[in-house]
C-alpha cells in the first residue's frame, strides 16, 4: 500500500502518524449521549489520575451549544523568527495546517497548539476542515473569520478572535506529535470531547474505562435529581451521595 500523499509544506520528519486510528461509532455515540458530557468525563479523568480537561472559560466555543467527540489530529505552531512584514511583502507563509487537513479523516478533531493574539486558523482553513469531515477544532491561540466558520456550522474552541494573520508570524513545526493545550497533553489519536463547559483529552488506552465511569457518574446524578424533585429533605440528600464503586 502506497504512503499517503503529502502536501510538501513540512518535511516528512516533522509529521508523526500519517493516519490516526479512529473509534467505533458506538463509542462516539455513547460519549455524545452523556447528558453532562465534559463534566462527567472530567470527573472520570480525575478518578483515573489524569489532568486532561481545559475549562470553557479558557477556550470557549464559537458555537455555544456545540458538542463534539472524535480522535485528535494534532498540530504545533511556534512564533516565526523572521520579520513578519518582510514575509508579508514576499508572500512567504510558513503555516501548514493544511497538512493536518490532508491527513484528517471524517470524524477527526483538529487540535492546534498555537499562539495567542494572532490567527492560527481562518475561514479558508475551516472550510477545508468541514469538507474533509472534521467535526471541530481546538486551538490554543487566536482564530479569525468566525462568521465563516459559524455559517459552516463548524465549531472552534479558542482563546478568542484576532484579525491579525498568522501567515507571516507563525510557523508550523509538527503534525501528529504530542501537543500541549493550556498545559494539558494531547497525543494524536487521543479522544477529544468538547462542549460549552470545556475540552477533555482522553488517552486512547483508557477510553472505554473513562466512558464506563462517566456513565456511572451520570446515573448517580440522575438519582440525586430524582430525590431532589421528589422533595427529599436536605439533611437526607446530604447522606445520599450515590457514589458508584470505581470500575477496575
Amino acid at each position: 500500500m502506497s504512503e499517503k500523499a503529502l502536501t510538501g509544506k513540512l518535511p516528512r520528519e516533522a509529521i508523526g502518524l500519517l493516519e490516526v486510528p479512529g473509534y467505533d461509532r458506538e463509542t462516539i455515540d455513547a460519549f455524545l449521549t452523556l447528558e453532562d458530557l465534559t463534566g462527567a468525563v472530567s470527573d472520570a479523568l480525575d478518578e483515573h489520575g489524569i489532568d486532561g480537561c481545559v475549562p470553557g472559560s479558557t477556550l470557549p466555543p464559537t458555537l455555544p451549544h456545540a458538542r463534539i467527540c472524535g480522535p485528535a489530529v494534532t498540530l504545533r505552531n511556534i512564533e516565526q523568527r523572521n520579520q513578519p512584514f518582510k514575509d508579508a511583502v514576499n508572500r512567504v507563509s510558513k503555516m501548514a495546517e493544511i497538512e493536518a487537513h490532508n491527513l484528517a479523516k471524517p470524524g477527526d478533531v483538529l487540535v492546534i497548539q498555537g499562539l495567542d493574539k494572532i490567527s492560527n486558523m481562518g475561514g479558508l482553513s475551516a472550510t477545508i476542515a468541514k469538507r474533509q469531515g472534521e467535526v471541530g477544532a481546538i486551538v490554543d491561540g487566536g482564530i479569525r473569520d468566525i462568521d465563516q466558520s459559524r455559517q459552516l456550522g463548524f465549531p472552534i474552541w479558542s482563546r478568542g478572535p484576532s484579525s491579525v494573520t498568522g501567515k507571516w508570524r507563525l510557523q508550523t513545526v509538527a503534525v501528529n506529535h504530542v501537543v500541549s493545550i493550556d498545559g494539558k497533553q494531547c497525543a494524536p489519536g487521543d479522544l477529544v470531547v468538547a462542549d460549552e463547559g470545556g475540552i477533555c483529552f482522553v488517552p486512547r488506552e483508557i477510553v472505554q474505562s473513562v466512558l464506563k465511569r462517566a456513565q456511572e457518574i451520570i446515573a448517580g446524578e440522575a438519582k440525586r435529581y430524582k430525590d431532589i424533585n421528589a422533595g427529599t429533605p436536605v439533611p437526607e440528600l446530604a447522606k445520599k451521595t450515590h457514589v458508584y464503586k470505581f470500575a477496575e
